[in-house]
């Protein structure tokens, strides 16, 4: 078992990527895409507390599979999205 390190992709996901993926959760479940300046410090903390802990989930996570290229995986999923809304 090696660790992660990041997920099952090669390469691994950048800290941009967990911030990203950390506002759009903030973003879903406050449902504010632009928070008002009152509640603006809260959605920010939020956004930053679940980067942080995703980046230790990841950090911690095992797996025996390799690792998945990020660019053959996205190509798989633009030809299933073509087919799926295909007219």
């Amino acid at each position: 078992m090696r660790s992660i390190t990041g997920e099952t992709f090669d390469p691994p996901a950048t800290s941009a990527e967990v911030h990203s993926a950390a506002l759009q959760f903030v973003r879903k479940i406050s449902e504010f895409t632009k928070p008002s300046q009152a509640n603006q410090e809260a959605f920010d903390r939020a956004v930053h507390e679940i980067a942080h802990i995703t980046r230790h989930l990841l950090e911690d996570l095992v797996t025996a599979a390799p690792p998945k290229n990020r660019e053959v995986e996205a190509e798989k999923a633009r030809a299933r999205a073509r087919l799926r809304y295909a007219t």
